[in-house]
């Protein structure tokens, strides 16, 4: 494995699972420091083992709940405590709820926002305070950002802000030297797909080539944060198997 992140420290936000622990492992894999952010206290320590075990150069544990902007700042403080310095920032963190628009309240779309949305500004808002020329950040979105299904308005909508937030901040990026793109996960093997009520109902079908690795995702966030992608700004990147492009 090249050790493209050695000597970087990378913070990842919904950690302790799914997408979030495939790319810590990944960026743990080729020599960065991780910085793991979640709010279950025992995942994210049983995550930062695992982290551990595939070579990480070192590992924080941060307990976090990203709908508290204390607790947001408290984490990042704690990692320039620690490490110094910040050189990635993946937002991965999600919630998503499957309810019918008349059935939604006002709290179930703070809490979605609070989470995909104003959680990922929080964290970027600290990056351009403290990241160096050379960082970079990734947003996980999500292709419900451009394409959905029926129950899920508040996290497609919430999915697609955080795309035009991206692009927002990839413009006030650039004159910090600090990179900011996203990507936009279809059908990963995560309990959040397994659980949509939409696929257990058979009201929407997944084939089976259609269905990605978590792993898959994350070697995609490792290039976007990596100076392989150096000229890339701004951008979306579909990391879908296609999915999109089927008529």
């Amino acid at each position: 494995m090249i050790h493209r992140f050695a000597h970087r420290v990378v913070i990842i936000t919904g950690a302790a699972s799914g997408i979030g622990l495939a790319t810590a492992k990944r960026f743990g894999s080729e020599g960065a420091s991780v910085v793991l952010v979640d709010r279950d206290a025992d995942k994210i320590r049983k995550a930062e083992e695992d982290v551990k075990s595939v070579g990480a150069r070192h590992t924080l544990a941060q307990v976090c709940d990203i709908k508290n902007p204390e607790e947001i700042q408290a984490a990042f403080a704690s990692t320039m405590e620690n490490f110094g310095q910040v050189n990635v920032i993946v937002n991965n963190a999600g919630l998503m709820i499957f309810k019918p628009l008349v059935e939604h309240t006002v709290e179930d779309w703070h809490d979605i926002l609070n989470v995909d949305l104003v959680g990922a500004f929080l964290f970027i808002q600290q990056g351009f305070l403290h990241m160096k020329p050379g960082s970079a950040i990734v947003n996980v979105s999500s292709i419900h950002a451009e394409e959905t299904t029926p129950l899920v308005a508040s996290y497609a909508a919430a999915k697609a802000a955080l795309i035009s937030l991206t692009r927002s901040a990839a413009l006030e990026g650039k004159a910090l030297g600090i990179r900011v793109n996203a990507i936009l996960p279809g059908a990963i093997d995560t309990p959040m797909l397994w659980e949509n009520p939409n696929i257990k109902a058979g009201l929407e079908t997944i084939q089976t080539g259609d269905v990605g690795q978590p792993e898959d995702v994350a070697a995609a966030i490792a290039y976007l944060a990596s100076d392989d992608s150096k000229f890339i700004q701004g951008a979306s990147l579909h990391v879908d198997g296609g999915r999109l492009a089927a008529l």
